[in-house]
């Protein structure tokens, strides 16, 4: 099979981080980038050696040479460029969250479907050396069934300070939906992706719009909150079909003891426990009356994680695959959680998943 042409949609910081994947990648070589923004797609082009350069998605999308789009626009443009890139007969690859919304996914789904291509969610936490191999001890069954999980993605005071994460026009949410993805994926995922029935949450801001807010995340610029419209934090209970429940917060600002990003999650299960990142196994000898905590020990990364999602995507594609590493599937029953969260919040109750 011939090299993989890949073109990039939106040139910014998340394209900066997949371009050393399709580098490595044997399979795959990045031959074009679109961006709104002309000065930013010339400067990556020479960045990165990249021949062709626009302004234009459609050119793109529509060029017979190119077999994979690499979305990583604003979350708002995710589903259009995706259903389009499909329609045109190329794999897609879309950073998270995969779209706005679950009916956009849905209609992604039938795009791919239709196309016979793959489409993958960017979701890099799960290509990291901790997730890999605590996932692939739990599909040993060393947990038992899990019924229980508590996970959070909290910030002290490290909000995305740019008007376009901060805008419902561009982002679709603020922290639910730009980083609790991460994490609420992360934990599904080692649940063994149960389907989710009901939810309640709220997600609301209380710090961003303190007069002088400012965020350690962005060289300490302050809060545009004459433009926010999005929430800086959110928590929720989760219900799932098979018994299982979830208790989730993220947050973007919060008085939290945490001098960056606090990401954890727990699992418990009928025959032991399990917390990421750390990878230990707690489990117990009820006949001797002794408690086992075990730490797994790990190899070195295979690459950074947001390099090493690209690469497997890409072989997955040389490999004749039917599904992708990362499920559009998957991803809608996120899109579903987080959805809900909001929905919880509108209306001050439990909302089933069934009735949105």
């Amino acid at each position: 099979m011939s090299t993989l042409k890949v073109g990039v949609i939106g040139v910014g910081g998340i394209a900066r981080v997949h371009m050393p994947g399709w580098a490595e990648s044997p399979h795959a070589e990045v031959i074009a980038g679109a961006d709104v923004n002309q000065e930013a797609v010339e400067t990556w082009g020479n960045l990165w050696g990249v021949p062709i350069r626009t302004t234009s998605s459609a050119e793109l999308i529509n060029d017979p040479a190119i077999d994979i789009i690499d979305i990583c626009t604003p979350n708002s443009y995710h589903a259009p460029l995706a259903i389009a890139a499909l329609e045109a007969g190329k794999h897609v690859i879309c950073e998270k969250p995969l779209a706005a919304t679950p009916d956009e996914i849905k209609a992604m789904i039938a795009a791919r479907d239709k196309s016979g291509k793959l489409l993958m969610t960017a979701q890099h936490f799960r290509f990291r050396g901790t997730s890999k191999a605590l996932k692939a001890e739990i599909d040993t069954g060393v947990l038992g069934d899990i019924y229980h999980a508590r996970s959070w993605m909290l910030r002290r005071i490290a909000i995305p300070a740019r008007p376009g994460f901060l805008m419902k026009e561009h982002s679709s949410g603020g922290a639910t939906i730009d980083i609790g993805v991460h994490i609420l994926d992360l934990t599904l995922w080692m649940m063994g992706n149960p389907k989710p029935v009901s939810v309640s949450g709220v997600a609301r801001t209380e710090i961003a719009k303190i007069p002088g807010a400012f965020s350690a995340w962005d060289n300490y610029r302050e809060v545009p909150s004459d433009v926010m419209d999005v929430e800086e934090m959110a928590a929720a209970f989760v219900r799932f079909e098979n018994g299982a429940t979830l208790i989730l917060e993220v947050s973007w600002m919060l008085h939290h003891d945490t001098p960056g990003e606090d990401m954890q999650m727990w699992l418990y299960g009928n025959k032991g426990g399990a917390h990421w990142p750390k990878d230990e196994i707690y489990t117990t000898n009820y006949a001797s009356k002794q408690l086992y905590n075990r730490a797994l020990q790990l190899t070195k990364d295979e690459n950074e994680a947001h390099a090493q999602e690209c690469m497997e995507f890409a072989q997955a594609i040389v490999d004749g695959c039917t599904s992708s590493p990362v499920q559009a599937e998957e991803s809608l029953a996120v899109s579903q959680i987080l959805n809900a969260i909001y929905e919880s919040q509108k209306t001050g109750r439990e909302v089933l998943i069934a009735d949105l």
